[in-house]
């Protein structure tokens, strides 16, 4: 692209960030994927910026927080991340499988008034299998040369899911010079961070890319001293473990001070204060009249005791009448559902119900979509031991069938549950076809039977429920309202244990003219701690 220098402008600005699939294993090799980002100035020439698989400043890699949802946060199936591998997203011990750069800037000499050119170049070096990425963003001029520090501060729990008491939260830091003059290891500290409060040091956890750091007891703080070569960065990062005893909802904030040096007179005559990227607060603590650069760096305890029992009733505020329902213990939500409307319906009902005030009904179509029950249970370091739902049913006039199929995250069969409208000579035709329920095990469809004749379930509130039978068997049970339970079979799942429920996939294998309709209402599931 073609940009004119505005008056009094030196520098043109910009921040960029090198991904790429070629990282770890293919360093030192001919895979060497290469960014140049060129500008061409009538003045000052040619001047470039290149990074590539060989020589990359490589501070991230598929572990890193800061590559989630970027598409690198990418780790080797088998664990072992060298040569042609089937990757996921799901972390594991020695597999990350790609990597990145600092978010970085960088600038080039340019003049006032004229017009430059600027090349973005990212190519492909050796194959075409393994993709690299760059991000290019915050495109402006700058006026001189200097030395400008900006940093920023990440937190990961490393015992996943919730923060907890006793739990180790890893900092990483990343503190750039983004000028085109040095920052030099001048006297005094270039970095403090003081240990956050509730917390405590992990002795020798601490590291650096370059430079010295120390923990310094007497102070509770982290120093590190050290130079920042211009339009580079360096990565630091230490570990604390959380304090027992802490209320819920307690803050844990941290925040590092960098000092550095403006007008290289070789004292540290300014502050910096470390940002975490994800958060604006709204507070500018550094008066340079942004909010969104000097954010500290938070997160919330979670003190609660894990719930043992959960219930969805459909009436709650989370639970859209029309539409999907949701539901959360203390803000983590542990339930939620598709939505249709329409030839279908797959949606919260407003009026019909059993206790509460609103219910979730179903009236499903081969011709639509599948729809789902969605489970988190893992947020509680809990699996699920017993699955219950009330629901009604009626008569039908023709043909129609219901599947509930109970599977893993990765679509693995637990159990199916069909509710099938069987034919029943001798009656009227318009409530001719009565429901028959039957659980799927590997030899083939078992009955659950209600008290009434053949088993068969007529006008009237049902509930079902399975429980962990050991880990390859469930019982199944039905009762009916007013009566009790009508049924009780233990048999074999489909091959996934129970313990390990995702979702319930719900869908019909029939069109019929009029689709019945089935109301569910208060459902509930136990929970018992992952052995």
């Amino acid at each position: 692209m073609q940009l004119q220098v505005p008056a009094y402008m030196h520098y043109l600005y910009y921040d960029t960030q090198f991904f790429t699939v070629e990282y770890p294993d293919y360093v030192g090799t001919q895979y060497n994927d290469q960014l140049t980002i060129t500008v061409n100035s009538p003045s000052q020439g040619v001047s470039s910026y290149i990074i590539n698989v060989n020589g990359g400043d490589f501070v991230l890699n598929a572990r890193d927080t800061a590559l989630l949802g970027t598409g690198y946060n990418l780790f080797a199936q088998d664990n072992a991340p060298s040569g042609v591998d089937w990757l996921q997203a799901t972390p594991n011990s020695n597999g990350a499988d790609a990597g990145a750069s600092a978010l970085i800037g960088r600038e080039h000499p340019v003049s006032p008034g004229e017009i430059i050119t600027l090349i973005i170049d990212l190519k492909d070096e050796g194959d075409n299998q393994f993709d690299s990425m760059a991000f290019f963003d915050n495109l402006r001029f700058s006026g001189y040369a200097r030395t400008q520090i900006m940093a920023r501060k990440t937190v990961a729990d490393l015992n996943g899911n919730l923060v907890e008491c006793e739990d180790l939260l890893e900092y990483s830091i990343t503190i750039s010079n983004i000028g085109t003059a040095n920052q030099n290891n001048n006297p005094g500290h270039e970095f403090e961070d003081v240990i956050p409060t509730n917390t405590q040091y992990i002795a020798g956890s601490a590291t650096a890319g370059s430079g010295t750091i120390t923990y310094d007891s007497g102070s509770n703080k982290l120093l590190w001293d050290g130079s920042i070569a211009s339009q580079s960065s360096i990565a630091l990062s230490f570990m604390v473990s959380v304090n027992t005893g802490l209320v819920n909802n307690t803050k844990i904030s941290n925040q590092g001070v960098i000092h550095w040096d403006e007008n290289e007179d070789g004292i540290n005559d300014r502050n910096e204060f470390t940002d975490d990227p994800t958060i604006d607060d709204g507070v500018d603590q550094d008066g340079d009249g942004l909010t969104g650069d000097d954010d500290p760096t938070v997160v919330s305890i979670w003190s609660f005791e894990a719930p043992t029992v959960l219930t969805e009733d459909f009436a709650g505020v989370e639970d859209i009448v029309g539409g999907k329902a949701q539901n959360s213990y203390h803000g983590q939500v542990w339930f939620d559902t598709s939505a249709q409307s329409g030839e279908s319906n797959f949606e919260v009902s407003p009026s019909y119900h059993y206790l509460t005030a609103r219910s979730f009904k179903t009236k499903l179509r081969s011709v639509n979509d599948i729809q789902y029950w969605n489970y988190s249970f893992a947020t509680f370091n809990r699996q699920i031991s017993t699955w219950e739902v009330w629901f009604t049913c009626g008569n039908s006039s023709e043909p129609a069938n219901l599947y509930l199929n109970f599977t893993t995250t990765n679509g693995n069969d637990i159990t199916k549950i069909k509710l099938d409208y069987v034919f029943v000579p001798g009656v009227p035709l318009s409530c001719s076809y009565q429901v028959k329920m039957s659980v799927k095990t590997p030899t083939g469809w078992v009955q659950l039977h209600s008290d009434y004749t053949n088993g068969y379930l007529y006008n009237g509130w049902y509930k079902v429920r399975i429980e962990k039978n050991g880990e390859a068997a469930m019982n199944f049970s039905l009762s009916r309202n007013g009566v009790g339970m009508t049924d009780l079979i233990s048999l074999q799942g489909l091959g996934s244990p129970f313990s390990s429920l995702a979702r319930v996939e719900w869908r019909s294998t029939l069109n019929p003219v009029v689709s019945p309709i089935i109301f569910w209402d208060e459902h509930s599931v136990s929970l018992i701690s992952i052995s």
